[in-house]
């Protein structure tokens, strides 16, 4: 009786291990989510304004200068068909009604969606309620997310990283983390736009005012590691710095406003293929 019993269990569970591998092999076998091929446009530092800072000129001319470069980049923009634009902050360089205004109006001739991250010339080098505010009824939200073509984007708030806010930063944590993970549940690729660079040379370096806070750094670091980020494209620098990590592209591009390091005024086109195919190339402004 007892050897039955045992021939009993013994058949029910090489059922119940069959059934596992069948189950097992189904997900195995599972297409994985669909991605389809896009174009977009990386635009760093439009900051309107900053030439008149840089420049001993007349600066009504300087400012007009920036407008004009912008107003060639979106000309330029709309000519390559992109599916949209990202702009990685400091979108003017005082946050006054008349820059913003001349901002909001020449991206208004954009053909695409236009998606944009604050910098530090949009909420402040230390945000406060009141600059949170300012922007988000002058611009809109100042951190979110959106879908494409079977890749996620955040638009983060860096600043809540680089100057924590009570009771801003917290949530801007919370929200990214929750985000992160729904992506990864789905599969999904995912890029990040922000402003500052998590680091400018090396993961290690001294915080400084071009980089994140080393503590913070890291702990970004390794929840975009385990959350398939595949690239964080930044500003701020006012140079360009191409790095990889891990298999995430970090990307600075130039900006519409001034180049430190020389290299002409224009924008970043991403071509993105599959998630293991996505290349970028600068684009000069035409003169």
């Amino acid at each position: 009786m007892r050897f039955k019993q045992l021939n009993r269990r013994t058949f029910l569970f090489a059922v119940l291990a069959a059934s596992i591998s069948v189950f097992l092999a189904r997900i195995s076998d599972a297409e994985p989510p669909k991605t389809e091929a896009f174009r977009f446009v990386q635009l760093c530092d439009t900051q309107l304004g900053m030439s008149s800072s840089k420049q001993v000129v007349d600066k009504k001319k300087a400012f007009q200068r920036d407008v004009q470069s912008l107003r060639q980049a979106v000309k330029q923009i709309n000519a390559t068909k992109s599916d949209f634009v990202v702009i990685c902050g400091d979108l003017v360089h005082d946050f006054d009604d008349k820059s913003v205004a001349e901002f909001k109006k020449i991206i208004g001739k954009l053909a695409v969606p236009c998606y944009c991250a604050p910098g530090n010339h949009d909420v402040g080098g230390k945000p406060t309620a009141a600059s949170l505010r300012r922007y988000r009824q002058a611009i809109g939200k100042d951190y979110y997310s959106f879908e494409h073509k079977g890749y996620t984007f955040l638009i983060a708030n860096t600043s809540l990283w680089k100057s924590p806010l009570e009771g801003e930063s917290e949530k801007h944590d919370a929200w990214i983390k929750r985000t992160l993970k729904e992506a990864k549940k789905k599969g999904s690729p995912v890029f990040i736009a922000a402003h500052y660079p998590l680091f400018v040379k090396t993961i290690e370096e001294k915080d400084q005012y071009f980089n994140l806070p080393l503590d913070k750094r890291k702990e970004l670091l390794a929840l975009y590691e385990n959350n398939g980020v595949v690239a964080l494209l930044a500003g701020h620098t006012h140079k360009t710095i191409v790095k990889r990590h891990k298999g995430i592209q970090l990307v600075n591009g130039e900006t519409t406003s001034v180049n430190f390091d020389k290299r002409p005024r224009g924008f970043r086109l991403w071509t993105v293929t599959t998630p293991l195919d996505i290349k970028h190339e600068p684009v000069p402004l035409k003169p």
